[in-house]
């Protein structure tokens, strides 16, 4: 199932779920108290049940709200109206992995003055983790998201992003990494400069379940940027090029490293814009990924 969150014209929070073609029933407005993500995944664990079922069964249990997903996605990004989407739950930390994809490795050593680092990671064992984002670096759905004022050369990346509960993954959702690809060229110490700073990440529409998602490693992705409503470039690949699976990711990055509850792991890109391009302020990003949705955001100096 598809879980959003969204917030009213007052700061009210609700968590709704997908539960038809263009249907979202609202789970707060049956349980006041259920308006977050995280508060569903810990009840379902107390309770032995899946987050599915118990969602379900709250649905069944009263009269919810029925909203309009089309109403509320123009609504979204026009800035107006009594629903908008919010960022789907508030990761703690916010990990990623680097040179998953070949497409990346030959990249970062086009972009790098010491290239054969990035195809000694891409052929190790141990992979490329490090620590992307905090929840108040990273951004949800129709958010502006930045570049760097002090980079020359900054693109998206678009990523299927897995979720941690209880050292488990429990579902996924689309993340968008931005990077300074001139200051990580510039020396690859420089890495956590190049891909941590202000508005650097975002993540959204929604959270989907392992449930709503069987095979994440078989999954469609595009990366659409518009300029002053041109499209200037467009890439897809798919998760199944991918040389890690999730499952592989989150068990390195949890070796004698625990993490909180809500965690979000960024899994690598393949898309990446020719060394000629880089993204301007005011540049709409959109990132789709099958099974999930569009994540869609404009660009910022921060």
């Amino acid at each position: 199932m598809k879980y959003y969150r969204l917030v009213d014209s007052f700061g009210n929070l609700s968590l709704v779920v997908e539960t038809g073609e263009n249907q979202l029933e609202d789970i707060t407005s049956v349980e006041e108290d259920l308006d977050d993500l995280a508060i569903l995944l810990r009840t379902a664990s107390y309770s032995g049940t899946r987050v599915d079922d118990l969602a379900r069964d709250i649905l069944a249990s009263g009269d919810p709200l029925v909203l309009n997903i089309d109403e509320i996605f123009n609504s979204s990004k026009e800035g107006s109206g009594e629903y908008r989407f919010d960022r789907p739950f508030d990761p703690p930390e916010v990990w990623a992995a680097g040179v998953t994809y070949k497409n990346s490795e030959m990249e970062r050593r086009r972009e790098s003055e010491t290239p054969d680092v990035y195809s000694n990671v891409y052929n190790a064992e141990r992979p490329e983790v490090f620590f992307k984002a905090t929840a108040d670096r990273c951004m949800g759905p129709f958010d502006d998201v930045g570049i760097r004022s002090d980079s020359t050369w900054d693109v998206p990346e678009a990523e299927l992003a897995f979720v941690i509960f209880k050292g488990e993954i429990v579902g996924y959702t689309i993340g968008n990494d931005m990077s300074s690809r001139s200051i990580e060229g510039d020396n690859p110490l420089y890495l956590p400069q190049a891909k941590l700073y202000d508005q650097s990440c975002s993540i959204g529409p929604c959270f989907v379940s392992t449930e709503g998602i069987v095979n994440p490693q078989n999954l469609g992705v595009e990366c659409t940027i518009v300029r002053e409503g041109e499209p200037v470039f467009t890439g897809n690949t798919s998760t199944s090029e991918m040389a890690r699976t999730c499952s592989e990711i989150s068990e390195w990055l949890q070796r004698s490293n625990q993490v909180p509850d809500l965690t979000t792991v960024l899994t690598g890109t393949s898309i990446v814009p020719p060394p000629e391009f880089t993204l301007r302020e005011g540049d709409t990003v959109a990132i789709t990924i099958e099974g999930i949705g569009i994540l869609e955001n404009n660009v910022v100096v921060v």
